[in-house]
């Protein structure tokens, strides 16, 4: 009878144990899911600014050129 308490005991750490592992996965799944939403959007934004600077440069006056008023 006592090694039926201690496993039963054993038994309802160890679901205790994963029920919290579960809600620990399912809390970092999240976070990781969110972080690689952000890590998208930044890596799209930087992108644009990178075509912008690109542009940006192609139009700018060379540099030998006095500026117009001169």
């Amino acid at each position: 009878m006592n090694e039926t308490k201690t496993l039963g005991e054993r038994i309802d750490v160890l679901e205790t144990r994963l029920t919290f592992q579960d809600e620990t996965i399912e809390a970092l799944n999240k976070t990781i899911t969110a972080q690689w939403q952000q890590i998208d959007a930044l890596t799209r934004q930087l992108a644009e600014l990178s075509e912008r600077l690109q542009e940006a440069e192609a139009n700018a006056p060379a540099a030998n050129e006095p500026p117009p008023h001169y």
